[in-house]
């Protein structure tokens, strides 16, 4: 795939599919999708005409939402996991680019007297069967 084929595909945020389409893809019954829409547990797009457009990610968060009700996990559950992940994302972002600018500003003015810290391997241990 070159990039020209790259930028004309939809990223996984685009809300390209209707509600059957989505319900399809999702394995779910239109009606439990305008349910979870109206409880917060997927917010898809709308159209002009106020019909709901899902993006792949909307229905990979549908498919998550059915294996974490399959576990036995109540709406409000659910719905408090998904914002956790949320947030739990969002951090890891933040982190990553706080090391960025601290390895940045490490480089520009390289410590005076400090001892480099080294990285040391990770261990992984197993348990014998």
């Amino acid at each position: 795939m070159n990039e020209d084929e790259k930028s004309t595909q939809p990223g996984d945020d685009a809300a390209l599919y209707v509600i059957s389409v989505a319900a399809e893809l999702s394995g779910l019954h239109p009606q439990t999708l305008r349910q979870y829409d109206r409880m917060g547990l997927v917010s898809p797009e709308r159209a002009s005409g106020r019909g709901r457009r899902y993006s792949l990610r909307d229905i990979a968060s549908l498919r998550t939402v059915q294996r974490l009700i399959g576990e036995g996990i109540n709406h409000a559950g659910i719905k408090r996991i998904i914002e956790l992940e949320s947030a739990m994302a969002n951090m890891a972002i933040e982190v990553a680019q706080l090391r960025i600018e601290v390895d940045a500003l490490l480089k520009e003015n390289p410590p005076k007297g400090l001892a480099v810290r080294r990285k040391n391997p990770v261990i992984v241990y197993k348990e014998e069967s």
